[in-house]
């Protein structure tokens, strides 16, 4: 089975090449933010680490994790977040490559994988190849106010945390432009998956 990684800054269309992926080409998508949530659900070892570590302050009514209680105590202290990290992304993976050897078992042609830190966390360790989505930064830009509300001020703050194009060049070995129509990404999408 072949694992595509994909990657890009935020707003550069990672969304819709894992949807055509999907549709058109039947292909399991992995995305590590989703299983980011999925395994700090009760019954996951992460729960319990993440509970313990944090206190019982950050549950809900139900005893599940509140995201939005986490989020406020580790994105004002980045050693916290460190923590908060350290937990998560190794669970991240063990349960990726759970999945991935299922796909495989099922008998998948292709698997793929998308986390907004790929780079940064290592992803590429399991895949077979990186695609970059590669969307310049106005086009970024306008799609983030456009389809999510951000203001430039948020916008410049994302884009400053998030790595720089030449460095997803130089670690990626597909790049896909993705500064045209959907139909001109999905033939850039066609001609890598027919090589």
């Amino acid at each position: 089975m072949k694992i595509i990684g994909i990657t890009g800054g935020v707003g550069s269309g990672k969304s819709m090449v894992l949807e055509y992926l999907h549709e058109r080409y039947g292909v399991p998508v992995i995305q590590a933010d989703l299983v980011g949530h999925e395994v700090m659900e009760p019954g996951f070892p992460a729960y319990d680490r993440i509970r313990s570590e944090f206190g019982d302050g950050i549950l809900d009514a139900d005893g599940r994790i509140d995201r939005k209680k986490l989020g406020g105590i580790v994105f004002a202290d980045q050693a916290r977040l460190q923590i908060l990290n350290s937990i998560i992304h190794p669970e991240v993976k063990t349960e990726i490559l759970r999945r991935l050897r299922t796909y495989e078992e099922e008998g998948y042609v292709y698997a793929a994988v998308e986390a907004a830190l790929f780079l940064e966390e290592n992803y590429g360790a399991f895949c077979d190849e990186t695609w970059y989505i590669d969307t310049s930064e106005e086009i970024r830009r306008k799609r983030l106010k456009e389809s999510r509300g951000y203001t430039d001020g948020r916008i410049d703050q994302i884009l400053r945390a998030q790595l720089g194009r030449e460095e997803y060049l130089a670690r990626c070995q597909v790049v896909i432009e993705n500064n045209g129509t959907a139909r001109e990404l999905k033939d850039r999408i066609d001609k890598r998956m027919r090589q």
